[in-house]
């Protein structure tokens, strides 16, 4: 392989993945000894045990050509809305259980980066949705999510009252545990599990998925993606909240609105020459039970 001192291919850990961290730094010597600088966030360098192979995170969209993202879907999720919105490339590699939106499984990564390496690849590009908490004619906290925006009740809270209105008319007042809405992406994720349609990634469309809705009829909708929604808290209960992508929480009440558009950004998700959203689709959706600890 020709190596490149110029092309700095990034490494993101998960902090919390002490394999993820050990990978880390048998990839940043890899790396070196194949001609190619590998960096990781300057904060970590202490932690992964590389002195001097620290970039600073606000440099990486100029200078980094791709980030390698070693953890779970949880991982690469933080990723997307840290880098990916920014327009860093991600590579991911599993060290979780199920492992969807990643690309390769740790056993395999240096036997296949080499082929990314040298731009043999295809860009799987993601849309992002932005959910924005507005109370009374404030904006008081905005999300970005790869997956989806939920409203959600608390742990231990009655079910919660909310209207979804798109374009400003009221397609349905929910009486739930929640109201999903997702991005194809996150049509495998949150929203499959509560009975949601799976949508082929490239779609740019909002699916709008109520959870555990006390009713006969209620369904998921698809919505175009250049028509925003929003919910409203008609009745919350305990610790009714926003959650983004499963990781970013917002204490909502009583009178609160959700409006949730397509955001401009789209992730790059590098993928193999031969990858199909349908094989993995097969692939994963039968193997997962499998990968989950007993």
């Amino acid at each position: 392989m020709t190596g490149n001192k110029d092309l700095i291919i990034g490494v993101l850990p998960n902090l919390l993945k002490e394999d993820s961290l050990e990978l880390s730094g048998r990839l940043l010597d890899w790396l070196d000894s194949e001609g190619y600088a590998g960096r990781v966030p300057s904060c970590l360098t202490q932690v992964v045990g590389r002195p001097g192979h620290g970039l600073p995170m606000r440099l990486w969209p100029e200078r980094v050509r791709f980030a390698v993202v070693l953890g779970g879907d949880g991982t690469l999720l933080a990723a997307a809305r840290g880098l990916g919105s920014k327009g860093v490339p991600l590579l991911g590699v599993n060290l979780g259980h199920f492992g969807f939106l990643t690309e390769l499984e740790s056993e395999e990564l240096f036997s296949t980066l080499p082929s990314f390496l040298s731009g043999r690849f295809i860009e799987d590009r993601r849309i992002f949705l932005r959910a924005s908490v507005i109370r009374g004619d404030q904006v008081i906290r905005t999300g970005l999510a790869m997956n989806e925006a939920c409203v959600v009740k608390g742990p231990y809270g009655r079910m919660i009252v909310t209207t979804l209105r798109v374009g400003g008319n009221i397609v349905d007042t929910y009486s739930a545990d929640g109201v999903i809405i997702a991005t194809p992406t996150g049509s495998t994720a949150y929203s499959l599990s509560a009975g949601g349609p799976l949508m082929e990634p490239s779609i740019e469309a909002l699916l709008v998925t109520p959870v555990c809705a006390h009713t006969l009829y209620s369904r998921s909708i698809v919505l175009p993606a250049q028509e925003p929604c929003e919910i409203e808290v008609i009745e919350p209960s305990h610790s009714t909240s926003l959650c983004v992508d499963g990781q970013e929480f917002f204490a909502l009440k009583r009178g609160d609105r959700v409006r949730v558009a397509v955001a401009g950004p789209k992730v790059t998700l590098l993928r193999r020459e031969n990858w199909s959203f349908y094989h993995v689709l097969r692939r994963k959706m039968k193997e997962g039970a499998d990968r989950l600890p007993r």
